[in-house]
This record gives structure tokens, C-alpha cells and sequence, in this order.
């Protein structure tokens, strides 16, 4: 996703989604041919083709379109933390539509989760100006001719940071419901499901006057990186889908929230002048990085790295409900 976030800065929210969104296609249509699973996207119950639908159409369409918005206005490095929403929102639907249960140790990364964005956007009010000053001064020290210092607008940024937060927070529960009892092949279709379901809401979008112009008015620039990004978000959701068939939600979104660690150096790299940094940033990003961590160990792994006593035993093996 560091190079949609680098593409997006020069060509449209439209434009990147009609790119990305219709590339996933073809890719999972290949993966699951090149499996012998493509005759499984027939294969799907009713309910399991409703909850793929629902799942492509949120994640792809609605928590794509609401990312791109987020990023566009804040920058990717200040929209990771308050993504880490949609982890609890995935982890407390676990709990309640899928029966999975929440252990002392995933209370105390959900708390570390609920930190990092706080800290994180309290650096973007008070001192990302100045942060952001240093990191401009870094880039070209001697280049007569400096990018102009990126000015997030927190209020867009935010919301639809939040608003992402939702579509990718519920698409995990509908990925493992509509994968539920399948194997990791059939997984490759499901996928292919759900990228069908979000390219046909977006052709009625691509085909409205003036769009399809809008869309192959991009320049070659914007589209090498939206490119790039649809194949690695391809990868990135293809071995989800096959995860969710091996492992429960409340283990899976955890460990896919390590992408944060990614985030912050390749951003750096690919978009410096586009970016806030500073030690706050950083700070709000490991906490909660921290958090996903804890939330992806288990009672029993605690205790065989650490011996502890009996009462703290008890204590971590505690689960809710």
C-alpha cells in the first residue's frame, strides 16, 4: 500500500481505484486456475457467496476508497496508528459472531492499540509542523529547489482514516465466514468473489460520463505505482484468504497488522516530502505495533518463554466470554 500512497499524490482517488480494484481480477483468476480451485467459485453456498460479496465490496470499494482519501490528506505514516481500529473492530465481531474469546494478554495489545493512535495524532496537533520541518531540511540539504513542506488536513484525514477502519475492520469476519469448513485452494476463489463483487460496484462508477476519460487521463507515473500496489495488495490478500481458512480471525488480524513495521520505512523512503516523522510518530507507531504484537500470543506461549506464578497463571488464562 506505500505505493498506492505514492500514486495517489499525483493522480485522482478515481483514478487509482480503477486501477487497482479491476487488476485483482485477472491475478486471483490466474492463482486460483494455477491451483485447480477455480471451478470452487461455483461451489460457494449461498451464504458463503453473500459474505465473499460483502467482503470484497468493503474492503476493496469502501475501505480502499476511504484509505486513498486518508492518505491523500494526512500522509501514510499518520494514518497506520488510527487504522489499528479496525483490529479491535474485527477482534470484538470475532467474539461475537464467531464464538472466538479474548484472553487477558489481548486486552492488554488492545489497550497498547487504543495508545499509539492517541499519542500519535496529539504529535500531528502540537508538533508535526515541526517535525515535518526537520524531515524537509533532511531530504534535499543541498537542493536549491526544496519540496514544499506537506500540510495535513487532520479533520479529512482523520475521518476517513476511521471510516477505513470499518470496511477493513468487518471484512475479515466476512472472509471467515464465507471461507468457514474450505481449503486453503478454495480460498484462492473466494477471492476471486470478492474482487468480482467490487469490480462490478465499480463499472457502473467507471462507465458514468466524463469517468472513463477521468480515468485514461492518467500519466504513466501514477499508473507504474498503482500498478504496483494492486499486484502487492494482491499477495498481501491472497495469503489472508488462505490464512483464514487455517487459523481464527482473533490470530490472523493480529499478525497482519505487522505491515505498520513496513509502513514507516518504505514510506520514508518512497514518499520523505509527502510524510510526517519525528520521535512521536515513531513512538505512536511501535505502541501500537506492541499491541498487535500481544494480541497475536497465546496464554500457552507466555508461559513457556517466562515462568511465572501460579496467581499470574490463572490471571492470563482468564478469557472473555
Amino acid at each position: 500500500m506505500r505505493a498506492c500512497g505514492r500514486g495517489v499524490l499525483t493522480a485522482s482517488i478515481f483514478q487509482g481505484m480503477a486501477i487497482t480494484v479491476p487488476l485483482g481480477v485477472p491475478l486471483f483468476f490466474l492463482a486460483a486456475l494455477a491451483a485447480g480451485h477455480l471451478g470452487d467459485v461455483t461451489g460457494f453456498s449461498t451464504n458463503a457467496t453473500i459474505a465473499l460479496t460483502g467482503a470484497g465490496v468493503l474492503h476493496f470499494v469502501w475501505g480502499r476508497y476511504c484509505n486513498y482519501r486518508a492518505t491523500r490528506a494526512l500522509g501514510t505514516n499518520l494514518v497506520a496508528p488510527v487504522q489499528q481500529f479496525n483490529l479491535i473492530l474485527s477482534l470484538l465481531l470475532a467474539i461475537w459472531l464467531l464464538g472466538e474469546q479474548l484472553s487477558v494478554i489481548k486486552i492488554f495489545g488492545i489497550a497498547l492499540i487504543l495508545l499509539g493512535p492517541a499519542v500519535t495524532m496529539r504529535a500531528g496537533k502540537s508538533g508535526g509542523k515541526a517535525e515535518q520541518a526537520e524531515a524537509d531540511a533532511k531530504i534535499a540539504a543541498d537542493d536549491e529547489k526544496k519540496p514544499v513542506a506537506f500540510a495535513p488536513k487532520y479533520a479529512e484525514g482523520y475521518t476517513f482514516a476511521f471510516l477505513s477502519a470499518i470496511g477493513y475492520g468487518i471484512s475479515p469476519i466476512l472472509v471467515r465466514i464465507g471461507l468457514a469448513g474450505q481449503g486453503v485452494g478454495t480460498s484462492l476463489a473466494g477471492g476471486l468473489v470478492a474482487y468480482l463483487a467490487a469490480t462490478a460496484v465499480m463499472v457502473p462508477i467507471f462507465l458514468w460520463p466524463g469517468n472513463i476519460r477521468h480515468a485514461f487521463a492518467i500519466d504513466r507515473v501514477s499508473t507504474r505505482w498503482f500498478t504496483l500496489s494492486g499486484f502487492l495488495v494482491f499477495l498481501s490478500q491472497m495469503f489472508m484468504y488462505m490464512a483464514m481458512t487455517m487459523a481464527p480471525v482473533t490470530v490472523v488480524a493480529p499478525i497482519n497488522r505487522l505491515s505498520i513495521v513496513f509502513r514507516l520505512y518504505f514510506s520514508r523512503w518512497l514518499n520523505p516530502e509527502h510524510e510526517v516523522f519525528g520521535g512521536s510518530v515513531i513512538v505512536g507507531t511501535v505502541v501500537s505495533f506492541a499491541g498487535a504484537v500481544a494480541l497475536s500470543l497465546s496464554t500457552e506461549v507466555v508461559q513457556s518463554i517466562v515462568p511465572l506464578p501460579d496467581v499470574v497463571v490463572r490471571l492470563i488464562n482468564w478469557h472473555w466470554p
